[in-house]
C-alpha cells in the first residue's frame, strides 16, 4: 500500500525568504503563537511548508478582498 508524502517542513530562513521578512521575526512570531511551529529534539522550529504557503498567499491578498 502506498503511502501519503510526508509532510515537508522548512527551517525559520526559507520562512523568512517566502515572507520577505528576517529570520528573526519569523522566530519572534512563532513565540507570539502568530505563526504554527514544531520543533525539533534539539529546540530548533520547523514550520510546515502548506501552512507557510497558505499564509503567503492570504498576505499578497489584494486588500480590496480582505475583510
Amino acid at each position: 500500500m502506498d503511502r501519503p508524502p510526508a509532510p515537508t517542513y522548512l527551517h525559520s530562513s526559507q520562512v523568512a525568504a517566502l515572507l520577505h521578512v528576517s529570520p528573526k521575526t519569523v522566530t519572534r512570531w512563532a513565540k507570539q503563537g502568530k505563526l504554527p511551529v514544531r520543533r525539533t529534539l534539539g529546540g530548533h522550529g520547523r514550520y510546515l511548508e502548506a501552512d507557510i504557503l497558505a499564509l503567503a498567499d492570504q498576505l499578497q491578498a489584494p486588500l480590496s478582498n480582505r475583510t
